[in-house]
Order: structure tokens, then C-alpha cells, then sequence
């Protein structure tokens, strides 16, 4: 049984929101009474999500907007407190994995993409958030590390530099924030059972069953999982919780 959280009142913003742990996140705060911005760059995907929590009874808003364009970023957290007035809660989930390669053949073009959405992207979002948060003087930020975020893995050195990068943002971005009312931190999710996931499998990037058998619990996490560790990240429950990289990961780095 999930904790039961009361979100209402609240504004939520969630990034790589039309699928997986970021569809997951957004329906679980609409679902705790928030007020949910979905922002992703798929915009047919995006509109139906944000669809379905409206015809169920939420209040919930889509957002176009690519995490690289920083133009885009600031005008995302401005339509949000356009429309609901305030921004209380916010994960900056949107991602990108790229196929393993040798460090020594990896092309700049693919360690720019990655990094300009997976560290810059982060880093861009918080950016825009915390100029909101400051003024009200109260928010949690919840940013989306990896198990890559804490460790190192052969062919996948350009995406887990991406990873320990927001960490580096989280920490101290937290610390300057820790006394001004919002508290700051990070998930760092295993391999999860998502679409992004799934591609990997089937394009051979990723072995299904190596990667059930590298986790201690025996099996992928569910995107429902991630949702609930930067819910409780997000509430009152975690008000001391502050600059943390949190293992969501069945028990792999703990190996």
C-alpha cells in the first residue's frame, strides 16, 4: 500500500511527462489533489495524457516545450504560474539514454545531445523554477539522476557524465537553497520498465534478463515505483530530507 498524499491546493510540474516515470509522477500528484503541468517535446503523446487526467476530474495543463531550448523552459514555469498562480513541486524528469560505445569512439555530436538534455536540460528547469520558488519562498525540486548518477558502467561514459552532472547541480543548488524554504534533491532510478527501456531491449542495447538478474530484488522497477519516491520526496514527510541522491534501484548500488 502507497502512502496517501494530500497535494491540494499545490501545483506540480513534471518534464518528460507523456510516458513512463514522468506520466507515472504526473497522474500520482493529479491523483494527490495538485494542479499538474505536463511538459514534454512529444506533443501528440503529451496532449493525451494531459486529456486523460482532465476527463478523469484533474486539473492538469500540456506544455510543449524542449528542455534544450532554454526560451522554451522559461516560458513553461511562466504558463504555469500564468495559470494556477504558484509553483509548488517539480521534477525535471526529461531524458534521453544513447546506445553504449566505446569512450574512445563516441562522437562530440552524441555527447553534446546528450548532455544538453540530460544535465543542461536539468540544469535549465531548476534554473526557471527556483527564480518562482524564491519569490514565494517555498517549493520542492525533485531532479531525475540515474544509478549512472553513482556509478560507472563500460560503454556508457558520455550518459552516466550526464548523470553525476545533476548530482553535482542537485547538492549544491541545495545547499543555497536549504535556507530559503525549498528543499532540493534527486532520484537516481534503476532500470526501469518504461518505453525508453523497452526500445533499448529491442534494439539489443539492453539484455532484459542480465538486467533483472544485476538487480538484488530480481526484477525491473515500475515506473509507479519512481512516482512514489519523488512524491515522498516532494511532501511534508521528506521536510528534512535535503540534497539527497536517492537509490531507487531494487538494490544495485548497495552491491
Amino acid at each position: 500500500m502507497n502512502p496517501i498524499y494530500d497535494f491540494t491546493g499545490q501545483v506540480a510540474l513534471v518534464t518528460g511527462a507523456s510516458s513512463g516515470m514522468g506520466l507515472a509522477t504526473a497522474q500520482a500528484f493529479a491523483q494527490a489533489g495538485a494542479a499538474v503541468v505536463l511538459a514534454d517535446i512529444n506533443e501528440k503523446a503529451l496532449g493525451e495524457a494531459a486529456d486523460e487526467l482532465a476527463s478523469a476530474g484533474h486539473r492538469a495543463l500540456a506544455v510543449t516545450c524542449d528542455v534544450t531550448d532554454e526560451e522554451q523552459v522559461a516560458a513553461m514555469v511562466d504558463t504555469t504560474v500564468e495559470t494556477f498562480g504558484r509553483l509548488d513541486m517539480a521534477f525535471n524528469n526529461a531524458g534521453i539514454q544513447i546506445p553504449p560505445c566505446d569512450a574512445a569512439d563516441e562522437g562530440a555530436d552524441v555527447f553534446d545531445r546528450v548532455t544538453a538534455i540530460n544535465l543542461r536540460g536539468v540544469w535549465a528547469c531548476m534554473k526557471h523554477e527556483l527564480r518562482q520558488m524564491r519569490t514565494q519562498g517555498s517549493g520542492a525540486i525533485v531532479n531525475c539522476s540515474s544509478l549512472g548518477g553513482l556509478v560507472g558502467i563500460p560503454g556508457r561514459a558520455s550518459y552516466h557524465a550526464s548523470k553525476h552532472g545533476v548530482i553535482g547541480l542537485t547538492s549544491s543548488a541545495a545547499l543555497e537553497y536549504a535556507s530559503r524554504g525549498i528543499r532540493i534533491n534527486a532520484v537516481c532510478p534503476g532500470t526501469i520498465d518504461t518505453p525508453m527501456v523497452a526500445s533499448m531491449i529491442e534494439a539489443g542495447e539492453l539484455d532484459r534478463a542480465a538486467a533483472e538478474a544485476a538487480e538484488p530484488i530480481g526484477r525491473l522497477g515500475r515506473a509507479e515505483e519512481m512516482a512514489q519516491a519523488v512524491l515522498w520526496l516532494s511532501s511534508p514527510g521528506a521536510s528534512f530530507v535535503v540534497g539527497v541522491a536517492l537509490p531507487v534501484d531494487g538494490g544495485y548500488v548497495a552491491q
